[in-house]
């Protein structure tokens, strides 16, 4: 098949994205597919490119805001790269699918999804409902509630520390509404503390969420096609799983799968499963987890692109049910196959 490979990307997220975008583009070549690389702020990465973006790898920070304003004027196009362009370049319009290697900003917002529905290019991972859904925060916690999945108490700024401090108590995390891989996340334990965090956050996103805090592990399930995978469990050298310890060899261990009570393990994957028909997921996709002493889960974020990096957490879920990591690739391609109206054409 022909494929295009989307990564790189404008947002926060873009090293990330490109971690995750070129191992993606190496499974997908082991198995006989012709790739095209692309990025959405610059356009089809020729090969000269494509290996210096490689040999630079991923940093123990996220980029910065003056840098990805820097990669986003590349065409002169004002902050969205060629994204209006996008499909009319050869690499993604002649494909046989688009797999999202993208992260977090109009790679995972429903934008870029828009964008090849009006084009009727088949692409993987959830439609632009469903990642415009899951991107929002306060409205994805919003339909988890609905739909009986348990989650944190939340307030949307701005608030005071008194509102906080009797609505939800401290700490607290503050973070962009809609933004992944805890950029601009802050773990809050104070009053004073709170509008710092709040500014933070502001640089990423222009709502911005202050949730209860929710003490004990940190544990994942994955969603292939609509079944569960193993649930995960992450031990970070940081309190907070934040972006070094899940993009820094050495900073987590993962372990898959967890050591869970098989009662409690059979509820996680339910409620995982519950978030990702609430938010009309489709595809693939990471449902995040807290666990209390008392074995209580409260679901913190559905990721409809996740990490698919070496370190990532969706790969090491699906290896634990037995499925490589090309073959998942190619299970993910196949599963956009199948919605495709042009699949549905061919049979």
């Amino acid at each position: 098949m022909d494929i295009a490979v989307l990564l790189g990307g404008t947002s926060a997220e873009r090293d990330v994205s490109l971690a995750s975008g070129f191992r993606i583009i190496d499974a997908l070549r082991s198995a006989g597919h012709q790739v095209t690389p692309v990025d959405p702020a610059t356009g089809v990465l020729p090969e000269r490119v494509e290996a210096a973006l490689r040999s630079a790898g991923m940093r123990r920070e996220p980029p910065s805001l003056e840098e990805l304003k820097r990669v986003a004027s590349e065409k002169g196009s004002g902050g969205d790269g060629i994204i209006d362009g996008l499909t009319s370049l050869a690499g993604v319009r002649d494909a046989d699918v688009v797999f999202l290697g993208l992260h977090g900003g109009h790679g995972e917002d429903g934008t870029i999804q828009a964008l090849l529905e009006l084009a009727g290019l088949p692409y993987t991972g959830s439609g632009l409902l469903g990642s415009a859904l899951a991107m929002d925060k306060d409205l994805s916690k919003t339909l988890f509630r609905a739909a009986g999945v348990r989650t944190a108490d939340w307030l949307m700024a701005p608030v005071t520390s008194d509102l906080v401090g009797r609505t939800l108590g401290w700490p607290v995390i503050v973070k962009p509404s809609k933004q992944g891989s805890t950029v601009g996340l802050t773990l809050v334990r104070e009053p004073g503390l709170l509008q710092a965090a709040i500014e933070e956050a502001l640089l990423y996103d222009d709502e911005v969420m202050v949730e209860q805090f929710i003490a004990g592990r940190e544990l994942t399930v994955g969603v292939l096609g609509d079944q569960p995978l193993p649930i995960g469990e992450i031990f970070p050298r940081h309190e907070i799983y934040d972006y070094e310890c899940k993009y820094t060899a050495g900073m987590a261990r993962e372990e898959f799968p967890a050591k869970l009570p098989p009662l409690v393990a059979a509820e996680l994957q339910g409620q995982a499963l519950l978030a990702f028909r609430a938010l009309k997921l489709r595809g693939y996709a990471r449902v995040d987890f807290r666990l209390t002493a008392a074995m209580e889960s409260y679901c913190l974020e559905a990721n409809t692109l996740p990490g698919m990096t070496e370190l990532s957490l969706i790969p090491q879920g699906a290896a634990a049910a037995g499925i490589p990591f090309v073959a998942l690739c190619e299970r993910i391609v196949a599963l956009a196959l199948d919605r495709s109206p042009r699949a549905e054409g061919t049979r």
